[in-house]
């Protein structure tokens, strides 16, 4: 597996595995209405270039193919965070997570927070986060419960 930084050549690649993770590994946890309603942020093309612009974007490949990537946001917030529906269980997560979190501690960030959907709350706990609230964010009209979550850096 390489994890490296991202850049606008990984645009259209980054927002076919958005869309193909939520509609196929957050099906247990989000009826149709909700998938839908999600993965539609993939068509906001302005926002996928304000997020290549303007945070840390990190892609993890597995033999040529994009695994995973994830994204830290004011070296604080993790905003974007999906692994592929071929690579899930493989340890793509973790890595990821890893070099984010090294990012955030070379910064000198004393916490990292998130918006983690239902589906990746358990793996968040895994990395030590704490959920502080849950939410429900409205996307399209349509509710979408989430947590927000944080982890204390040492």
């Amino acid at each position: 597996m390489m994890i490296r930084k991202g850049n606008i050549n990984d645009l259209t690649e980054m927002r076919q595995l958005f869309t193909d993770t939520i509609t196929f590994i957050c099906k247990n946890d989000y009826n149709s209405d909700q998938i839908n309603a999600w993965k539609s942020g993939a068509e906001n093309e302005e926002r996928w270039l304000q997020v290549m612009n303007s945070q840390l974007v990190i892609i993890a490949k597995i033999n040529g193919q994009m695994a995973g990537f994830c994204t830290l946001d004011k070296g604080k917030y993790i905003d974007l965070f999906f692994v592929h529906k071929d690579f899930q269980q493989q340890g793509v997560a973790r890595k990821m997570y890893t070099f984010i979190e090294q990012e955030a501690i070379i910064r000198k960030e004393k916490t990292l927070t998130a918006d983690v959907s239902k589906t990746a709350r358990s793996f968040f706990e895994k990395m030590d986060f704490k959920v502080v609230q849950e939410q429900t964010v409205q996307v399209k009209g349509i509710g979408l419960t989430n947590y927000k979550m944080e982890k204390e850096l040492n």
